[in-house]
């Protein structure tokens, strides 16, 4: 017995390997993005405009290089000094990198999440009705529990659980991974995320979130600047850069007054001379 085509599309990937021969598919993950002119020529001016003090301040190791470079430029003003200057331009230089940095991550973020907000704009669902009808709706106006059709070529309208059938799904849009991965009902495999691609088969999905409470929508909401909880690993390397910075402005401070000491006979104090006499 010969299995039949949906069958053979079933088993196989989008680009014809079949599933139960591991190590045959390739696996491809996008290339990472690129930086380029045009990215650093926008993100210029917006990383000149965070050298501000009131959003340095957030970063204390940054704020106290900032503060540094300042009273450099001050003392090269008043006193030109080749090694002055040359200190002045690295901490100025240090500032301005890392706040460019941070303005390429933002820009690079706005723009996922606008193009993950215009993917969703033109997807339309196919609702089914109770009497087993199919009306075209704007996936946006979907609600939780409705049920949606989608076939091969569709694009999921939101998060949702497939409740008949089996396929196979892009989700490169969400984790970056080329390869497909099959969906299907009854089991940990049904789930599905609004914005992933439906490459073969029928598959019946039942809403499972509300309009503005899917996975991308959280995921944009994270982009535009809701605040991330950190990491103990980010938390312990933040304490750390602050302890060393307190360290070494106090090392540096005291500098001046130790050199000055060579040379220079201490003054004894009133309970050294009543020891000695």
């Amino acid at each position: 017995m010969t299995p039949s085509t949906t069958d053979t599309a079933a088993r196989t990937y989008a680009d014809g390997n079949p599933l139960g021969t591991p190590g045959e598919h390739k696996h491809h993950t996008k290339a990472p993005a690129k930086l380029d002119l045009a990215s650093i020529r926008t993100a210029l001016p917006v990383a000149v405009r965070k050298l501000g003090p009131r959003q340095m301040i957030h970063s204390p190791v940054m704020f106290t290089v900032l503060a540094g470079a300042a009273l450099c430029t001050a003392i090269c003003i008043l006193k030109p000094a080749v090694f002055g200057i040359s200190v002045t331009i690295w901490l100025w230089l240090t500032v301005l990198f890392g706040t460019l940095s941070e303005a390429i991550a933002e820009g690079r973020g706005k723009a996922q999440a606008d193009s993950l907000r215009a993917s969703r704009k033109g997807v339309v669902a196919r609702l089914r009705l109770e009497d087993g009808t199919l009306k075209e709706v704007p996936g946006t106006e979907l609600r939780k529990n409705d049920v949606v059709m989608c076939e091969a070529g569709d694009v999921i309208p939101s998060d949702g659980e497939i409740i008949e059938g089996l396929a196979s799904v892009d989700e490169s849009t969400i984790t970056g991974e080329s390869a497909p991965v099959i969906r299907e009902s009854g089991g940990d495999r049904s789930s599905v995320t609004g914005g992933t691609k439906v490459l073969s088969d029928r598959i019946a999905v039942r809403i499972t979130a509300e309009a503005g409470e899917t996975f991308i929508d959280r995921m944009i909401k994270l982009v535009e600047g809701a605040v991330r909880q950190k990491t103990p690993n980010e938390i312990a390397l933040h304490v750390l850069l602050v302890s060393l910075t307190i360290v070494f402005l106090a090392v540096t401070m005291s500098l001046a007054p130790f050199a000055s000491l060579p040379g220079q006979r201490p003054r004894r104090s009133c309970w050294w001379r009543c020891w000695s006499a």
